[in-house]
């Protein structure tokens, strides 16, 4: 098509010779939403959270499982451990587990209580990886923005808002609403596979 001046556009636009240009098709922005159930986990040696929670598109998500694997000081940190893996895998066993989601390690000054939180951390990470679940991590500044909107969220907001949006009665230990925290966040922020 030969070059045409501005004079000659306008001539054709009032002739009804000239059509504007079609404008591509916006892309498709939207994800698909998160549906299945989530292991949240938040990792500790004395007092591990659990929370197992289903996402269905357009419902409400559901709280189907929170407990806190507690165990006593004056048992060895092997005992401990073994009790974490147990409860998770029993919950894998349980429930078909599309992901398990567990808080990242915060920064801890003292090296002991980071070698202590690892062990717990791995021994919840080993009954997932053998059962084959796809594993995710999130930092706690993460967990919290997702779920409270504020990255330096207390405690009490984050459960508060965890038991607000999954309509749950009962108020959950902060371990649980920690780890069903890390489930939503899951959900909320998960970019499909």
């Amino acid at each position: 098509m030969a070059r045409m001046s501005v004079r000659q556009m306008w001539k054709a636009k009032l002739e009804g010779k000239l059509a504007a240009p079609g404008w591509p098709a916006a892309p498709d922005l939207r994800r698909p939403a998160f549906a299945g159930k989530v292991l949240g986990i938040d990792p500790s040696l004395r007092g591990t959270g659990l929370a197992l929670i289903e996402f269905t598109p357009g419902r409400p998500a559901v709280l189907l499982r929170a407990r806190t694997v507690r165990v006593p000081s004056r048992r060895p940190m092997a005992v401990a451990l073994a009790e974490i893996h147990r409860a998770v895998t029993a919950l894998l066993a349980d429930f078909d587990v599309r992901h398990v989601a567990l808080e990242q390690t915060i920064y801890v000054q003292n090296f002991q209580t980071a070698q202590i939180l690892g062990a717990a951390r791995g021994a919840a990470i080993a009954a997932a990886a053998l059962r084959d679940k796809p594993i995710f991590e999130y930092p706690p500044l993460r967990v919290k923005q997702a779920v409270v909107g504020v990255g330096r969220a207390s405690k009490q907001q984050m459960a508060k808002t965890i038991m607000a949006m999954l309509g749950h009665g009962r108020p959950l230990a902060p371990d649980e609403a920690d780890a069903a925290g890390v489930a939503v966040c899951h959900a909320l922020t998960w970019r499909g596979e």
